[in-house]
């Protein structure tokens, strides 16, 4: 059954949505990393996708201690990712209380500095991020552009042994607009043997239910989950 990863982004200390991924086009929400973290916790959810954007926009991580904070006061499994571009940053999050490290500019600009990372603390302990705008995965905070298409990015992450990608659909996140069914359709079949987590967009519970039924491992649910727009009642049955 598909996992549910509520997501926490955290901008300034504070819990933000943004829209694409524009710094500029934000929302903020009226509570902490940690008070939502336990709310999640107590609606039944066991995982976690925590995103330091602070640590995506400078290149390091800069809410190390936000994740150490959330890992000792609850017991979610913490997918965490922004700023993991070197082994200190990933070793630190690590550390912090991190379940998996959510890799993104790395994976694709160098991925075999991933499985540099990946041979030291376990193939397990990694996602991969490619996230897609436009057909091409975008980097450093989505604020590059690479020139690579997407399946040329993940075809070089899976014949280095990826186990788990992560794949956000840029021009739907944050929109409420729908999840890219198509674009995760694709990308199952051409590489079946990974664990997909699907993100961007998602709205409705009806496509939490397409993409289960398509073997998507995972699903990132953010502005919809926040607003209310899907209930933890509707996903009662996947908690």
């Amino acid at each position: 059954m598909i996992k549910l990863f509520p997501a926490i982004d955290i901008l300034g200390g504070r819990v933000v949505r943004l829209r694409e991924g524009d710094f500029s086009e934000r929302t903020d929400y009226d509570t902490t990393p940690l008070a939502l973290a336990r709310y999640y916790e107590a609606e039944g959810f066991r995982h976690l996708h925590l995103v330091d954007l602070d640590g995506a926009r400078e290149g390091k991580p800069q809410n190390l201690d936000v994740l150490e904070e959330i890992a000792s006061h609850t017991s979610l499994q913490i997918d965490f990712g922004g700023g993991l571009r070197s082994a200190e940053a990933v070793e630190a999050a690590f550390f912090a209380g991190a379940w998996k490290m959510n890799v993104g500019s790395v994976a694709v600009r160098d991925p075999q500095l991933l499985r540099s990372w990946m041979m030291h603390l376990g193939d397990e302990r990694f996602i991969a991020a490619v996230d897609v705008r436009d057909g091409s995965p975008a980097l450093s905070g989505w604020q590059e552009e690479s020139d690579l298409s997407w399946e040329e990015a993940v075809g070089r992450l899976a014949d280095l042994g990826i186990q788990y990608l992560s794949v956000t659909a840029i021009r739907r996140d944050g929109n409420m607009q729908g999840a890219d069914i198509d674009l995760y359709r694709e990308i199952r079949e051409k590489f079946p043997h990974l664990n997909l987590i699907a993100s961007g967009g998602v709205s409705r519970i009806e496509e939490i239910e397409t993409l289960d039924a398509m073997g998507v491992w995972g699903v990132i649910l953010g502005k919809a989950l926040l607003e209310g727009k899907i209930t933890t009642g509707q996903l009662k049955k996947f908690l």
